[in-house]
């Protein structure tokens, strides 16, 4: 029957279907097949799909879960996971129920042994594309890139920095989409620990970058990052306006001046955002510093927290700034503080569609009670909590979501 129908007309009604239906589609003519696996109809239907949920409000979220025997969370954002038993990912529509889409199989292509940490960080989510990371706690090489609608996944070659290569380091990783070129780019920021080993006054770290594409398949060389700064282990990404940002500390000052560290993803090219000038960095606490992304996916975000579970001490305040890259128009939003006798506030994990932000809190540091973490979603403009009715498991990472057919074209996707 489909050879009765213009070419357009097929295209039309294949664009519309959705992910699983289109992959079974490529299977059943080998016109079609070829089709579906175009670049440019990957790019479409994407687009589609976008709109489509930008109009009917059924946008996703993707969430990641791990119950261990042992968890633990030190100053910023390093994490521990001890005794894995359970790791689930799902998908769960961003409405007011926060009803579950679907759950997610994976099946990680890295023999048993072959993982420095037991299991995966979510480190961003692009265009239906998940990046993993086995950095979690400590700095391993097993790099994915994953997408969990068509079960198709790519490892990553080994990057140049590596302990062999710099000894010690610390490190944070990003990951976006170029649009100029229509590439995937893992960005990788390693700073050595030379200079701490080094007691002279002279001596001091060094940041680099290496920078993967997924179009050519490889890691680009390592170079200088510049300005000169120091990273925040494991800082989540925030990726808006083209380019990645972290939040980072000046080497080269006398004094620590945070700011953010903005990575252009087409040019390649670094440069300096400026922190809210009345923030309050009191290095006498432990403060941790979040970027995101508001819902819209077009305005910085800053979250500001002491993680601690001495509960008087528990803090968080949300900064949005309203007109990028221009310091002044950074706007504290709310700062807000537990709400119970036993209760801490944690971390936040992303924000919604709504303008929500989800929300970590601990329970139980009272007799009796048994520790638990728990995710509500906070409305800013009345303060008020929502649980999600998720408090299962100990360690959560919760980003956007769009369904996609990307890596359907390529040779070396495997199937997970």
């Amino acid at each position: 029957m489909s050879d009765n129908l213009p070419q357009e007309v097929i295209t039309n009604i294949l664009l519309r279907l959705p992910v699983k239906s289109l992959v079974i589609c490529t299977s059943v003519y080998k016109s079609w097949g070829s089709m579906i696996k175009n670049s440019s109809f990957i790019r479409a239907h994407l687009s589609r799909t976008t709109n489509v949920n930008n109009l009917y409000g059924t946008h996703l979220l993707l969430l990641h879960e791990v119950s261990c025997r042992s968890y633990s969370r030190s100053f910023g954002h390093h994490q521990s996971i001890h005794g894995l038993i359970e790791e689930v990912y799902s998908l769960h529509y961003d409405n007011h129920v926060f009803d579950e889409y679907c759950k997610i199989g994976f099946q990680s292509p890295i023999a048993d042994g072959g993982m420095c940490n037991e299991c995966f960080r979510v480190v961003g989510v692009c265009n239906g594309l998940v990046f993993l990371a086995d950095d979690l706690s400590h700095f391993g090489y097993n790099f994915i890139i994953w997408n969990p609608s068509i079960r198709k996944l790519v490892t990553l070659p080994k990057p140049g920095l590596r302990y062999q290569t710099v000894g010690g380091y610390n490190a944070c990783h990003g990951f976006a989409f170029d649009a100029i070129t229509n590439d995937y780019k893992v960005v990788r920021l390693v700073e050595d620990q030379k200079g701490d080993m080094d007691d002279s006054d002279d001596a001091a770290n060094q940041t680099f970058v290496e920078v993967y594409s997924l179009a050519a398949g490889s890691w680009s060389d390592p170079r200088f990052v510049d300005p000169q700064c120091e990273i925040n282990i494991g800082s989540p990404q925030a990726f808006v306006n083209g380019a990645l940002h972290w939040d980072a500390c000046d080497l080269t000052s006398s004094s620590y001046r945070y700011f953010i560290l903005a990575f252009d993803v087409s040019s390649e090219s670094f440069r300096e955002i400026m922190m809210p000038k009345s923030l309050d960095l009191d290095l006498q606490i432990d403060l941790t510093l979040q970027l995101s992304v508001l819902g819209d996916g077009k305005s910085l975000a800053l979250f500001m927290t002491n993680p601690t579970l001495i509960q008087h001490n528990s803090f968080l305040d949300i900064w949005v700034m309203k007109e990028y890259s221009v310091q002044e128009s950074w706007t504290k939003l709310i700062t807000l503080r537990p709400q119970g006798p036993a209760e801490s506030l944690l971390k936040a994990l992303c924000f919604r569609k709504s303008g929500e932000v989800v929300l970590e809190i601990y329970h139980g540091r009272y007799e009796g009670e048994k520790a638990r973490i728990e995710l509500y979603s906070l409305d800013l403009a009345s303060g008020q909590l929502k649980t999600l009715g998720i408090s299962r498991y100990q360690y959560y990472t919760m980003d956007p979501y769009e369904e996609s057919i990307v890596l359907l074209d390529r040779n070396d996707a495997v199937s997970c």
